[in-house]
């Protein structure tokens, strides 16, 4: 974990469909950290972390030069000796399904009869979102049909609470490979299982997609968990849908009302029967099976 202790400068972004590939690397090269944010209508927010010394006029002739197009941006201080800490991980307790999810910064569990999973959210962000929510409802409720999965993949992992959910509620009998295209996540993901005593379960590694040669040689999966967006998800549910097991069960979420449709005839096409769809607010969760 990386430790950042002086104030500095939020660089925020207009939200927008969806950042270019290029803008978004050029962001990630740009900043030493960068979190996305999704609005409630499904909108990207790029929120950048840079130094004191930040200089927008800079940066703009910067993007100008490489002929980039980026949203808007506006840019104020943090002013906080350990602006991580302050405004990034902390997020109030909750009980969800079979779980209790809680942040680093609480002292001690909250009172609960429920599982306790406890996260470094960081820049790895999503611990409360709706969309997570709505998938740890799903692994509870697999749970309860008796399903137990040996080798699970969890592909866009964040801050790698689904694969920790899944360990603790299968008590420690899968295998699960926990993927992310962000080494921040990778790393904060790592963190959290050994905070959960659950790293002999979970392998965090860094993968655009399933082209880790990892990803591919664990297959078949009897789950895999993908909470990310639509396009992804569309671009992915081929790869998904073969490295899946015949029975075994798909996870998605990270699309809004007004995409269900799209996404779910997207994967029916490939093969995939739809068993649930799950709500919350205007966020959308649905559990395939193969």
């Amino acid at each position: 974990m990386h430790n950042r202790t002086d104030c500095c400068k939020l660089v925020r972004f207009m939200p927008l469909s969806e950042m270019p590939e290029r803008e978004a690397e050029f962001l990630d090269e740009t900043f030493d950290v960068v979190a996305v944010n999704y609005t409630d209508d499904g909108l990207e927010e790029y929120v950048c972390y840079a130094p004191l010394d930040f200089d927008a006029q800079a940066f703009d002739t910067r993007v100008a030069a490489l002929s980039l197009t980026l949203p808007p941006y506006k840019v104020e201080t943090l002013e906080n000796k350990n602006w991580l800490t302050a405004n990034v991980i902390k997020f109030a307790p909750y009980e969800i399904g079979s779980f209790m999810v809680y942040g680093i910064h609480e002292a001690a569990c909250p009172k609960t009869d429920k599982i306790p999973v406890q996260v470094y959210a960081a820049t790895a962000f999503g611990s409360e979102h709706q969309t997570t929510r709505m998938c740890l409802t799903a692994l509870s409720e697999l749970h309860a049909r008796n399903f137990a999965p040996k080798r699970i993949l969890d592909m866009g992992t964040g801050s790698g609470i689904l694969s920790i959910a899944a360990a603790k509620v299968w008590k420690k009998a899968p295998f699960i490979i926990a993927a992310d295209i962000d080494p921040e996540s990778v790393e904060v993901t790592h963190s959290n299982a050994i905070t959960n005593d659950v790293e002999q379960n979970i392998t965090a590694l860094l993968s655009d997609g399933y082209n880790n040669p990892m990803v591919k040689n664990n297959a078949p999966y009897n789950l895999i968990l993908a909470n990310i967006l639509l396009n992804p998800l569309k671009a992915m549910g081929n790869d998904a849908y073969n490295a899946l097991k015949d029975g075994g069960y798909y996870l998605i979420s990270g699309f809004i009302a007004n995409q269900l449709e799209d996404v779910i005839s997207c994967h029916t096409a490939l093969g995939f029967k739809l068993i649930k769809v799950y709500e919350e607010e205007n966020w959308r969760a649905a559990l395939l099976q193969k």
